[in-house]
């Protein structure tokens, strides 16, 4: 009760802020009724609902859909979501293949009308989101409930032994916690979670295959840009380490003069104010959306594109990962290591402490702390391609020892979805 009632008390806050972002994003404007559990658009009965908060989540959970897609064609998938920006990135990746929506807010209306519409078989939410309302409306309906991938930071488990009581009465509604490793499980258990409804799968961002098509789109783009010429990529950044990023590349520009450098904003709204960053820095460069190729003068590639990051990082000698120079906590190392170059992050890696700690006491993450130490770094890795290939050959083998989650996930999931068939 008092859960439900602050979740009414905040929505004034909740609709302030969708109006401050809608004057940066104008999506936000659209398909409102949907953050209530109104939809316009019908969907397939007894199909799969994936909630995926994130971007990063979405990519982690490509693989999983590509596979349940091909294991159970005539099962329906809707992905959900809280930004227009994360199904902006899922119709990038699964086209129309599934459906798409909002998920809505946690309120006992909003759920309930949402889970009568879709009338889901299965739902799986992805990571860390824990929906009190939604989990106990599924297991009052009898509709399964999966976390998948799931992890608990330390600083989340604290905050959640706070409340321990409320928040065991909700994790005893969920059917199953399919977590990313030991740890994680335990603080599930800690908080209440029965041993029977745990199971350690590993971490699904593992599960990261390059197709042929992409690899040779990625050699035939290396081409048109100058093989030749030294690339590094800047790829997920904040604000605040654009400049930093920037500075670096200018002094490397003095030891390596025909380097590239592309750099890639995390979020589409940014695009805007790094062109303008970069402007001002007085910088030559291109941006991705104009389909040119750079020039021997071009420095700087700006990726003002959606969709594209993985092809990029076939193209780049090594690989910088935003959010990890400022306080964000960092992304996902891993995607540039499935194209074996060699990987650097700043110090701030919270969101993915566990895999940079093992892939940098593997060799292939190297920690900077400033742009003098990044631009050091940069500088050891392009004079020296034995230890280049050493650094990307590392990070990749990692990658792969730590593959198997997905075949894991997809045998706990299977009872589930042939059941009713």
């Amino acid at each position: 009760m008092i859960y439900n009632i602050l979740i009414y008390l905040i929505q004034p806050f909740i609709w302030i802020k969708l109006l401050w972002n809608s004057i940066r994003i104008p999506a936000y404007r659209y398909n409102l009724t949907e953050r209530y559990g109104f939809y316009k658009q019908n969907f397939r009965n007894r199909g799969i609902i994936l909630h995926s908060v994130s971007i990063g989540e979405i990519f982690a959970a490509a693989p999983l859909v590509h596979s349940l897609q091909k294991l159970y064609p005539d099962i329906p998938i809707t992905i959900t979501t809280m930004t227009p920006t994360g199904i902006r990135q899922a119709k990038l990746i699964f086209g129309n293949k599934v459906s798409y929506s909002y998920l809505p807010y946690d309120l006992p209306g909003a759920t309930n009308r949402f889970i009568k519409h879709t009338n889901p078989m299965l739902v799986i939410i992805m990571e860390t989101e824990i929906w009190p309302n939604l989990i106990n409306s599924l297991y009052y309906k009898n509709i399964p409930c999966i976390i998948a991938n799931a992890r608990l930071s330390i600083k989340s488990f604290i905050g959640y032994k706070k409340i321990r009581k409320f928040f065991k009465s909700v994790i005893l509604n969920i059917t199953l916690v399919a977590a990313q490793n030991q740890k994680d499980g335990l603080r599930f258990m800690e908080l209440g979670l029965k041993k029977n409804k745990l199971a350690i799968t590993g971490n699904l961002k593992f599960e990261i295959h390059l197709n042929k098509n992409l690899i040779q789109q990625s050699q035939k783009l290396r081409e048109q840009w100058n093989n030749k010429r030294p690339i590094w990529i800047a790829a997920s950044t904040h604000y605040g380490e654009e400049k930093i990023l920037l500075n670096a590349h200018k002094m490397l520009l003095k030891i390596f003069p025909n380097l590239l450098m592309i750099l890639t904003p995390r979020h589409p709204e940014r695009f805007t104010e790094v062109k303008k960053i970069t402007a001002k820095a007085k910088f030559k460069f291109l941006s991705r959306s104009s389909g040119k190729n750079p020039s021997n003068t071009t420095q700087v590639i700006i990726n003002d594109t959606m969709g594209e990051l993985m092809l990029l990082y076939g193209i780049a000698d090594l690989a910088f990962i935003g959010g990890s120079l400022v306080k964000h906590g960092g992304h996902n190392p891993l995607e540039a290591a499935a194209h074996s170059i060699p990987i650097i992050m700043g110090p701030h890696i919270l969101n993915f402490q566990d895999i940079c700690i093992k892939l940098t006491k593997k060799h292939g993450l190297i920690t900077i702390n400033n742009v003098t130490t990044l631009t050091t770094e940069i500088h050891k890795i392009l004079k020296n391609k034995k230890h280049r290939l050493k650094l990307g050959f590392n990070a990749n083998k990692f990658l792969n020892k730590n593959k198997g989650s997905l075949k894991k996930l997809l045998h706990l999931l299977k009872p589930y979805l042939t059941k009713n068939q």
